[in-house]
């Protein structure tokens, strides 16, 4: 395979800076930034693929600032992002093979439905969440995806939305671009900026372990600890991403919540996973924050704040720690409390009918906003880190799936198509071994000079871990 990497071009150059911009990084870096070029990785009518290298390259920029700090380096390394990687991360919980078997998608009740006046898209890949729809629509726990099929077509599209969100469940109404953005919550994510940050409080700048000029490969998040109380997909991307990089993340599920099997085993690269009920296990948790560096958040706003783990709350009890939290909808405006996934988000804010038709929607053509916004995420995290580094503060950095398609759908160009065709995701799929068995994946998108190739360790099983630091 021919690679033909360029320096950065003004179209390239225009999407990263946007996002790099957004983190607060110095635009002199953005200098340090090589791409390899591949029409025809993730195909779709919207710039999927200039937003997802956008979203990588401001990741690897981040990382590579932040080995250059911690190593004494007088130059960032050099960061290089290959279209054919970014896209198959961007597959990667499709790419996933354990034992030789493929994953399980989408289950039955998880996909669009003709209603009486239009579509609605509903999620119900957990139980809970299968049962609060069939509940919704007067159905028994026992009902068959033609028992839901022959409800919805007899109800209005935004009349199933409010039911269902109502008791608890995910169903949103197909939406037009003009539609979508005609709605109060439009127009609140709108106002958000990609990357919301704040500083919160005026501890003394962070202290890192320097990293020796000579050290191989050069981690810029080793030795920091990382609380992930992230699920599917963004927040999970993101901690994968920092454990890449050599942080200690130990992922933190309710006892009662277990992760889906595949899901996990795609996103729980170089993790550690334990169980802990915070509303009974509130020492254990303490003891946890009273030396954690990162705390990193995804579920819905508002959730997590009776347990007193809102930004404010956590960096009072540990100040200098860095908080990320990612929503679906953005922690704002009339759907600021509901349950939202990508593919949900795509639906409501017109993505759907622009890869397909209000008669017959589409999709894109991976989970890019999930994806996209891990990448964000985890950028925002190291960015944090450096920031620190010179001035000290806690952190809080939010994003929303809501404001990357935002941005997908209104503020990146096409590009015009150069390079070498992309010729699948095979170059950039490994194997390894593991607890969970043999799983072949695709290696991380995330480069840059004398950088980690791939994670420490592969995933464990769910919840198998003590809840306590190493």
């Amino acid at each position: 395979m021919t690679d033909t990497a360029s320096d950065i071009s003004s179209d390239i150059s225009s999407d990263i800076a946007l996002a790099w911009t957004a983190l607060g990084g110095d635009p002199a870096l953005l200098s340090r930034v090589t791409t390899v070029e591949r029409p025809g990785a993730l195909p779709s009518r919207l710039p999927v693929r200039q937003l997802a290298r956008a979203c990588v390259g401001a990741c690897a920029l981040a990382a590579a600032e932040l080995a250059a700090r911690r190593a004494g380096l007088a130059e960032v390394p050099a960061v290089r992002i290959d279209d054919g990687a970014v896209a198959a991360a961007f597959h990667s919980e499709r790419q996933l093979l354990v034992d030789g078997r493929a994953p399980v998608a989408f289950a039955p009740l998880s996909r669009f439905w003709r209603t009486a006046d239009g579509w609605v898209r509903t999620h119900a890949n957990y139980p809970h969440h299968r049962a609060r729809l069939l509940g919704a629509l007067g159905l028994p726990g026992d009902a068959s995806a033609q028992d839901a099929a022959a409800r919805l077509a007899e109800r209005p599209a935004l009349e199933v939305e409010e039911a269902v969100y109502g008791a608890g469940g995910l169903a949103v109404a197909l939406r037009t671009p003009k539609e979508w953005a005609a709605t109060e919550q439009a127009a609140e994510v709108a106002a958000r900026p990609l990357v919301e940050r704040a500083h919160l409080d005026a501890t003394h700048a962070r202290v890192f372990t320097p990293l020796g000029p000579g050290t191989a490969p050069l981690l810029p998040a080793a030795g920091l600890r990382v609380l992930d109380l992230t699920r599917v997909l963004a927040g999970p991307v993101a901690t994968r991403t920092l454990a890449l990089l050599g942080a200690d993340v130990l992922r933190l599920d309710a006892p009662w919540l277990p992760e889906l099997p595949d899901q996990h085993a795609d996103t729980g690269f170089g993790k550690r996973s334990a169980t802990l009920d915070l509303g009974t296990g509130r020492d254990a948790f303490e003891e946890l924050l009273a030396s954690a560096d990162v705390v990193v958040t995804g579920y819905r706003p508002g959730t997590l704040d009776r347990f007193g783990l809102s930004p404010k709350a956590l960096i009072a009890r540990r100040p200098g720690l860095v908080v990320a939290q990612v929503s679906a909808w953005g922690a704002y405006g009339p759907w600021g409390a509901r349950r939202g996934f990508d593919s949900l988000v795509q639906v409501a804010t017109g993505i759907a009918t622009t890869e397909g038709s209000a008669e017959e929607p589409g999709a894109l053509p991976a989970q890019a906003l999930d994806h996209g916004t891990g990448y964000l995420l985890a950028a925002a995290v190291l960015r944090s880190l450096t920031e620190q580094s010179y001035d000290g503060g806690g952190r809080s950095v939010r994003l929303a799936l809501a404001r990357t398609a935002r941005w997908l759908t209104d503020g990146i160009r096409p590009a015009r198509a150069t390079g070498a065709p992309y010729g699948g995701p095979d170059a950039w799929l490994t194997e390894t071994d593991g607890p969970l068995g043999r799983l072949r994946h695709a290696r991380p998108p995330v480069a840059f000079a004398g950088g980690p190739a791939g994670w420490a360790a592969p995933p464990v099983p769910w919840g198998s871990e003590p809840a306590r630091w190493r």
